[in-house]
């Protein structure tokens, strides 16, 4: 049956997405055959996947998904793609490392476990691959012929390198002061770079705009009219972490918020695991790690309001600058729900923070992961996460791409001539 979007810009016939049944709006619960839409047409509510997920043992699932390949394609019975998803061009993200952190647990003085999840791993250095590769899919699946997207940098990396790969056209769109690292990265894929005057709301209220226009007849926005699926790929993040940790669930998970997507992607994906009879269902607390200088949803949840003020972003963190955070409410949700917490932190903690996980694991975190550890350290500091939990902190992308944050305090410890008399008159060398 064709579906139409919203938009009116692309038809399609019975997409193959696997195990995806239909598209759910989060606020009314009205249902809509798969397609590119992204808003309920009664409520103008959120749309999200909805799923006919595996039946049968849990055992024989475990089994199923441990013999799979080591990207997220294992997950692909629980995943909005089609059955031979792994066999298509693709950039095959995930299955990122879990590292067990002793150095920085002995450091913050947390005893129950302190692991990264560090998915700088990931091809363009990235959690974002995960959530375009779904994208891509989708794209596929409905007809689209060029793949595009608001971004922070991240995300226009990741479509650029997935539309090359995929043999798409790609167009995306960024706030024209982003970090250069994350320019390069993103232009050098071939696809058009556009930079627009403003911040990152200023350009994701522009491609809203695209989308209805003639201009953007064949487009798949990944952020926009394919984000029901482009969100679900963060649900693997909440897979691999239980797989990792032996088919468990985290006490404690801190995770970054720009939107929120990712945040409530992953609790949706432990909440699936516990359903499906993958872990033991037992309490877990999701915290949200925002920067001081773009805090909406930590401003809401201290003063203990529902709905999220937008502000405007002024912070080193700029894969985190967005002021209007679209899941924002259903982030306090959560976080309220399993008895978490949201906080934000300074430029200067960020700093502080992305330096002390290099120096105790040899992890070097972009400023979002600066962001999450110094949340985590500022909240154990506190007595708010528990020291004698399992924690899981989420490095969501690489510390090259920002180095603008670390560079001034990062260089040299001295020149010297190349000589062992110069060596030693430095006092280095020294224990």
């Amino acid at each position: 049956m064709a579906v139409q979007t919203a938009a009116g810009n692309a038809t399609t016939a019975s997409p193959d997405l696997g195990p995806a049944a239909a598209l759910s709006c989060r606020e009314c619960g009205e249902r809509f055959e798969l397609g590119p839409l992204f808003a309920c047409a009664s409520c103008f509510g959120p749309l999200e996947v909805a799923y006919d997920l595996p039946t049968g043992s849990p055992e024989e699932l475990r089994k199923r998904i441990e013999a799979g390949p080591d990207n997220i394609w294992r997950y692909a019975p629980l995943l909005p793609v089609p059955a031979d998803v792994a066999e298509k061009p693709n950039i095959n993200p995930g299955f990122t490392k879990l590292v067990k952190a002793d150095n920085l647990a002995r450091e913050l003085g947390v005893t129950g476990g302190l692991y990264v999840k560090d998915d700088s791993g990931n091809p363009t250095h990235s959690f974002k691959d995960r959530v375009v590769a779904i994208a891509v899919e989708a794209a596929r699946a409905f007809g689209f012929t060029t793949l595009s997207c608001s971004s922070t940098g991240n995300l226009a990396g990741a479509v650029g390198a997935a539309a090359a790969r995929a043999g798409l056209r790609s167009c995306v769109f960024i706030p024209h002061d982003l970090e250069q690292g994350k320019v390069v990265m993103a232009a050098v894929y071939g696809g058009e770079l556009v930079g627009i005057e403003g911040n990152y709301d200023d350009v994701n209220r522009f491609c809203s705009e695209l989308i209805g226009d003639p201009l953007g007849e064949g487009w798949g926005f990944v952020n926009v009219n394919l984000r029901p699926y482009y969100g679900e790929g963060s649900k693997t993040l909440a897979y691999e972490i239980c797989e990792q940790l032996g088919w468990r669930l985290p006490d404690q998970i801190v995770i970054p918020i720009a939107s929120g997507s990712q945040l409530t992607k992953i609790d949706k994906g432990l909440q699936e695991l516990i359903k499906l009879g993958l872990v033991e269902d037992k309490p877990y607390k999701i915290f949200g790690a925002q920067a001081e200088g773009c805090s909406p949803v930590s401003a809401a949840f201290k003063a203990g309001h529902d709905v999220v003020r937008p502000q405007k972003p002024n912070t080193i963190a700029k894969s985190l600058a967005i002021g209007n955070p679209a899941d924002g409410p259903y982030v306090l949700d959560i976080a309220r729900r399993t008895g978490g917490a949201v906080e934000d932190v300074t430029d200067e903690q960020v700093v502080d923070a992305i330096k002390l996980l290099a120096r105790t694991e040899g992890i070097f975190g972009e400023t979002a992961g600066g962001v999450t550890l110094g949340v985590t350290k500022k909240l154990i500091e506190a007595g708010v996460i528990d020291r004698t939990l399992t924690t899981v902190v989420v490095n969501t992308g690489d510390g090259l791409k920002t180095l603008d944050a670390v560079s001034a305090t990062s260089q040299a410890t001295a020149t010297i001539k190349p000589s062992l008399d110069a060596f030693r008159a430095a006092g280095l060398g020294t224990a």
